[in-house]
């Protein structure tokens, strides 16, 4: 491994350090495509995959870009009546909730908060999958409640 390599895991390490968080290494997250089905066409999206509790619970917590995805998927095992906050998130978001048939049943803005209490925001039914894109994505992507989200298997 080089200087600069080494340099890089050094720095990456710290600020996970100094941040407090228990974000996976940006090495091994989760990467996955995502097809949304719209009437106009298909949108593909490469999204990181929250499908464990702890994932779920730090989801985009501190992150100040998406960059190399575009966002992250919540995926759950079972159908929940959950809902999510954006406590220590940075980034404004939209995010879209899909039920055991990929359907997106909901779709909600959310705001960065920086002190509690924090507002929940949930679909009012249950679902087994929500999607959380930088805010406005799906509205200029022309997707929709009712559109249809595919997740790619994990590779694993």
């Amino acid at each position: 491994m080089g200087r600069m390599s080494r340099a890089l895991v050094a720095l990456l390490a710290l600020i996970a350090t100094v941040c407090g968080g228990t974000r996976v290494d940006l090495a091994t997250e989760d990467r996955r495509p995502v097809a949304i089905r719209t009437d106009e066409g298909t949108i593909d999206l490469t999204v990181l995959v929250a499908d464990d509790a702890d994932e779920r619970r730090t989801g985009l917590m501190g992150r100040e870009t998406l960059e190399p995805v575009d966002g992250m998927a919540f995926v759950y095992a079972e159908p929940t009546e959950g809902s999510f906050w954006m406590k220590d998130t940075l980034i404004p978001l939209s995010i879209a909730f899909w039920d055991d048939r990929g359907r997106i049943v909901e779709i909600l803005d959310m705001d960065p908060c920086e002190a509690e209490p924090c507002p929940s925001y949930g679909p009012g039914v249950a679902f087994v999958g929500a999607l959380e894109l930088a805010q406005g994505a799906f509205e200029e992507h022309g997707i929709e409640v009712g559109d249809r989200v595919e997740l790619a298997e994990s590779p694993s």
